[in-house]
């Protein structure tokens, strides 16, 4: 169905191909997995196929790509629109239309289908999707992860031979995300369907795929095989491969199922180790002294804004939706408290008797479905969001009744979209606005990069990176100010195991350090890794708050693979069990 003859892409300005010698053929009727680390080409793979790369995002393709026997050179993205569905790393650049139910039909408008067949085919993927109840809801209403499965939806209506995803469950809750997942199993095991996808959350789906392609570095030739044999070889691996590996089981699993058949010998060894308590916070460390004055470079202790700059350009007053003003006085206490905290937006409740306490070094994930109010909780605490009713006060402060420059000094957001943080034209110049806003040494900034982004140039622009290089670079700019609470929006998406890895080391020695840190997300494994609490939202209110192990395992929803495979026994991660059989479990 796809046909790869010695593919290569090359983008201007590059010292190297971003693709190259790509020579590869997709079956029909296939679940295809490409998988590989951030920034490899992942995505410029995928646009070759829709014929995105090289009509709308230019470079240079040089070799074949056959798409059911069309050249994707010489037929443009609308000439494959009826054999090709594609959906991006952003489902906000892929909307044309306001409501749900007009996206949905959109696509299918366009090719021209008689009404009756649009209607029925609206209805099926609004059951399909669990999107019904949203039908008449304007989509820039909607959570991030419902606008996924709108921009999936929209490409499924028209019944296209070949769909194209790119990280199709990043945004999504995992129950949402088994559904698509279930739903493309559907299409290719029951009408043929050709899938194609690149995904960093392989323990969601590697187990689906019949065949996955590795791409192991930039301009590296693909290698392409069985699941289980890839991931052998690959540098990025879901934890239950990871266990497999440690345990040294063969066949190596990829399904919990599979993983806890062969699990017995392994629980026995860890029958008389312990697994270790849920980190506990630490103990905050002393006031800083007064700084002499603020801002200023290199002095101990000194509070720093994290944009005040930024906030004099305009940019993160209009994120804020307020005017800049004075600046603040030094921050004293970190500690954020939520009492009964209400939030309603039109006719929809997003958050009810909301009461979260977050301490200094804590480490609080944020869960629940889409919709759930977790985007809305951050927007509250970072003064983005008037409270209907109840109190949010960070660093004893009202977010939403302070000024912006005041409150940036207590308070950063990484929100979903990293764009909204982004507008200078390199890296470089990122980073050195960042460390003049921060009032940080030179260099702080990038250092920080190269930590989280290894091998990314200073005069790359950010829009030539990755959506998961995005992020890394917004969270950069954000921890240079090294603010007392930390807020992260979906922090994982976009990036492969090592840099997640990455992340984890950054964000726990913040928390070390006396920093709060709350993150919304939908990444159960990071949240075993990382998180000292977890609260769970559900329509609004919380339905559980307690440490990570306890709260975790007890959901069959949100516990991680370890703990799925080594159930009763509370093991959380693959690190856990490597120490303890280092230790001679």
């Amino acid at each position: 169905m796809i046909r790869f003859e010695r593919v290569s892409v090359r983008y201007e300005g590059t010292e190297r191909p971003t693709l190259s010698g790509v020579d590869l053929t997709v079956p029909e009727g296939e679940l295809v997995l490409l998988v590989g680390p951030s920034g490899v080409g992942k995505s410029t793979l995928l646009g070759t196929v829709s014929g995105l790369v090289p009509h709308f995002t230019g470079g240079l393709l040089s070799g074949r790509v056959t798409v059911g026997g069309r050249d994707t050179r010489t037929h443009k993205p609308r000439e494959l629109a009826d054999l090709v569905g594609t959906v991006g790393q952003d489902p906000l650049a892929h909307f044309v239309t306001d409501t749900v139910e007009d996206e949905l039909a959109y696509g299918m408008e366009s090719l021209g289908l008689a009404p009756d067949v649009m209607r029925r085919r609206v209805e099926e993927t609004l059951d399909l999707l669990g999107l019904a109840e949203l039908r008449d809801r304007p989509i820039a209403t909607l959570s991030g992860g419902q606008q996924q499965r709108v921009a999936i939806g929209s490409v499924l209506t028209p019944h296209p031979r070949v769909l194209v995803l790119d990280e199709p469950t990043s945004a999504l809750d995992p129950a949402a995300a088994e559904e698509v997942l279930a739903v493309l199993q559907r299409l290719v095991h029951d009408l043929g369907t050709t899938v194609l996808m690149a995904e960093h959350r392989l323990e969601r789906v590697v187990q689906y795929a019949d065949q996955v392609v590795l791409l192991p570095a930039p301009g590296a030739a693909p290698v392409m095989g069985p699941p289980a044999e890839i991931m052998k070889v690959s540098p990025v691996r879901p934890p239950v491969a990871e266990l497999g590996l440690l345990a040294g089981w063969d066949p190596l699993p990829l399904s919990v199922r599979d993983a806890r058949r062969g699990a017995g010998g392994l629980r026995e060894r860890l029958a008389d180790a312990s697994p270790p308590e849920t980190a506990s916070v630490p103990e905050p460390p002393a006031p800083p002294e007064a700084p002499g004055e603020p801002g200023k470079p290199g002095m101990p202790g000194a509070a720093v804004p994290v944009a005040a700059e930024r906030q004099r350009t305009g940019r993160f007053a209009r994120l804020l939706g307020r005017g800049a003003g004075a600046p603040a006085a030094p921050v004293a206490d970190p500690v954020t408290r939520v009492d009964g905290l209400g939030v309603r937006r039109g006719r929809v409740e997003a958050l009810r008797r909301v009461t979260l306490t977050v301490a200094p070094g804590e480490t609080v994930a944020l869960m629940g479905r889409n919709g759930a109010g977790k985007s809305t909780l951050l927007g509250a605490l970072v003064g983005m969001i008037e409270p209907t009713s109840g109190t949010v006060r960070v660093g004893g402060l009202a977010p939403a009744r302070t000024d912006p420059r005041a409150m940036v000094r207590r308070v950063g957001l990484v929100p979903q979209e990293p764009r909204d943080l982004l507008y200078a034209d390199t890296v470089a110049a990122e980073c050195a606005a960042a460390d003049r806003d921060a009032g940080a040494a030179e260099g702080t900034c990038r250092a920080l990069v190269s930590e989280l982004l290894p091998g990314v140039g200073d005069d790359t622009h950010p829009r030539d990176l990755s959506e998961g290089q995005r992020l890394a670079l917004a969270l950069a700019l954000v921890l240079t100010g090294r603010p007392p609470l930390l807020l992260l929006d979906e922090p994982t998406r976009g990036l492969d195991y090592a840099a997640k890895a990455r992340l984890v080391g950054v964000l726990r020695g913040l928390a070390a350090e006396g920093h709060a840190i709350v993150l919304a997300t939908h990444d159960v494994e990071l949240a075993a890794e990382l998180a000292h609490r977890v609260v769970i939202l559900a329509d609004g209110e919380v339905v559980a708050d307690g440490p990570t192990g306890r709260v975790v395992v007890s959901s069959p929803a949100f516990a991680p693979q370890t703990a799925k495979i080594l159930a009763p026994q509370e093991w959380l991660t693959v690190s856990q069990v490597r120490a303890a059989l280092e230790a001679g479990a």
